[in-house]
This record gives C-alpha cells, structure tokens and sequence, in this order.
C-alpha cells in the first residue's frame, strides 16, 4: 500500500502536472476562454467595473447567506441542494469579480475580502439573513426571479464577457427559481400552519423588493417588472399565498445598496465571511 492511501489529504501536497481534479470545482476549463476580455468601444471601463461589480456583490453576498444554512436543513437532500445553489452563486460572483478586477487592477480576492462595507454595491435583499426556512425559501424565490430576468435581459449586453457570464448563469438561475418556487407552493398549500409562516416569510421580504427595480445609471439591462410580477403572480395564485401591499424600505438620505449603503446585516455578515482574510492576510492553502 502506497503512503498516500492512509491519508487521502496527502495527495494535495503531491506535485503533479496540473491535471488533478483533487476538489469539487478544480481543475475544470475555464468557461470564459476564448473571449474577448477588453473593454468594447462606446462603454466606459470604469461604469462597467462598477456594474459587474455590483452584480457580482449580490452573488458573493448571498452565497454567503446561503451557506450558513449548511447542516441545519430539514433533509439530507435539500442540504445538497441548497448548497449547489450556493455554490452557483459563488461561481458567478467570482467570474464578475474577476470581470471587474480585470478593469480596476485587483484581484477578485481583494475584492471580495479586503474592501469595507459602504465599497459594496449588493441590493440590500441579498445581505438580510433568514429567521426560518420559509424565510430562506421566500427571499431565495424573490431574488432568483429577478436576478434570472435580469441575467437574460444581459445575454446581449454589448461586453461580450458580461454576456458570456449571464448567459452562463441563466441555467443556474432557472433551477434557483423552480426549487425555490416549488417550496413556496408546497409551503403555502400545506397545512395552516405552515401557510401562515409562508405568508409572513413573503410579508417580511417585500420592502426589499422595489430595490430591485431601481435605475442604476451603470446598468446595461433592466430586469422586466412585468415578467417578475407576473411570475409571482403565478406561483402565488398556486400556493393560495397572497401578494403582500407593503411599502418599500426607504433608503438613507435617498441612497441604498448600490449607493453602498446597507442595513445593520450587512456588518455581521462581512465580518464573518472577511475575518481569516484579514486576520492573515496574504496568507495560502
């Protein structure tokens, strides 16, 4: 028998020539390649940094969120499941992290790890934190519905890797929508109980929704509120849940996420996801 049998982990510290996939999410080709990464003419590089770095601020941000959830879901199945969205999420926040850093001259983990809060443009929806798991699965539904009209409306973006990315991720978008649609319905047509805790899941999620739909002077797409309505509708109407009639959260002196101003969940959250970052900067494994 081979060393490396009785410790598996020892073959991570086996030169090698590259080929090894020793991790889910290593060693894959790179999906971009190929693609043009320069700037085209007629857009200017610092408003497209500043968009795909707010889109991917909304990725990374959630993901995070996401992964707290990690062992404390209700069956060994949606565990992996939420997981995999998570880790879509990641995947599309480092390919738009690395998008901008490209532009900026910084890497995607410097974005990521070592700006401050107000330096994130995420919409604030994707940083709140989720009470219960129809908490988690109402804002899950929201965000995804918007954020896969959004990515279809950018498949034709004039930055050809922008499109590339959002293209990439309407796929991933489409499964985050239907999973998490499919629990809002078994939820709210469940049993009394569990359509009250529905309901007051999407009741607690709406003031974030018209953030959303805000203009962004950067944007290169907007997602159709129309369609996201309507998409809602739908799956309310299945569910038996009603449409919540509640205003939106104001900004701070008319400025929100993408203004880098965000709520009191914002802080904590960076805290955990920056801490081995900062406590060891520069540090590798």
């Amino acid at each position: 028998m081979d060393s490396h049998d009785e410790n598996p982990y020892d073959l991570l510290a086996i030169e090698a020539d590259g080929s090894e996939r020793w991790a889910f999410g290593t060693g894959f080709s790179d999906p971009l390649e190929g693609i043009d990464a320069g700037v085209p003419a007629g857009l200017d590089p610092a408003a497209l940094a500043r968009y795909c770095l707010a889109l991917g601020d909304d990725a990374l941000i959630y993901s995070h969120r996401l992964t707290q959830w990690m062992t404390r879901m209700p069956e060994l199945e949606e565990e992996t499941a939420l997981a995999n969205v998570a880790l879509d999420l990641l995947g599309q926040a480092r390919m738009l992290l690395s998008r901008a850093g490209g532009i900026l001259g910084r890497t995607e983990d410097e974005l990521a790890f070592l700006r401050t809060e107000p330096e994130f443009r995420n919409v604030r929806l994707a940083e709140r934190s989720d009470a219960d798991f129809a908490d988690l699965m109402a804002r899950l539904f929201v965000f995804s519905v918007w954020r896969l009209e959004l990515f279809e409306a950018l498949t034709t973006a004039p930055d050809h890797l922008l499109a590339a990315i959002t293209a990439k991720g309407v796929k991933e978008l489409a499964y985050h929508r239907d999973y998490a649609a499919g629990w809002v319905v078994r939820l709210g047509d469940g049993t009394e109980l569990s359509h009250r805790r529905m309901q007051r899941a999407l009741d607690e999620v709406w003031p974030l929704v018209d953030e959303l739909f805000r203009p962004d002077a950067h944007a290169l797409a907007v997602a159709s509120r129309a369609a996201f309505d309507a998409t809602l509708d739908t799956v309310l109407a299945t569910a038996g849940l009603a449409r919540p009639e509640l205003a939106g959260l104001a900004g701070v002196g008319g400025r929100f996420g993408r203004d880098g101003v965000h709520t009191e969940a914002m802080g904590y959250a960076l805290a955990e996801m920056q801490s081995v970052a900062r406590e060891y900067p520069g540090a590798t494994w």
